[in-house]
């Protein structure tokens, strides 16, 4: 089994946390901020979580958590670009990337669920 590091869905969803940083560091809001970045840490650091676990039941567990964390970050997204915390823009770049990881972590899940039961 590949090291979390050598996932392109970890790859793609550690750029897009630090992406959230890096636009949100000056939102005076601390809470919409908080929560946004927090939201889009977890995704990452739960696909680490899991791969450092010892069964494809703890694995499938923590990406579903990922999984989980880029609906609530995508539902963030909508509610910032509604309220003007972020442009129209970049938030359509945000929702694409989140979905497409949700796609991805739903593929993985898939595929590890299949290998379990065979």
């Amino acid at each position: 089994m590949a090291r979390f590091e050598e996932l392109d869905v970890w790859k793609k969803s550690a750029r897009l946390s630090a992406d959230l940083y890096k636009v949100m560091a000056s939102n005076k809001d601390f809470g919409f901020r908080d929560q946004i970045t927090r939201a889009g840490l977890s995704i990452p650091c739960n696909i680490a979580e899991g791969y450092e676990r010892e069964t494809d039941k703890e694995i499938t567990l923590f990406l579903n958590y990922a999984k989980g964390s880029a609906g609530e970050l995508r539902t963030q997204i909508y509610i910032g670009m509604n309220i003007g915390y972020i442009d129209k823009e970049t938030g359509k770049l945000w929702l694409k990337e989140a979905e497409d990881i949700s796609k991805m972590l739903h593929g993985l899940i898939k595929s590890i669920r299949a290998r379990t039961t065979t």
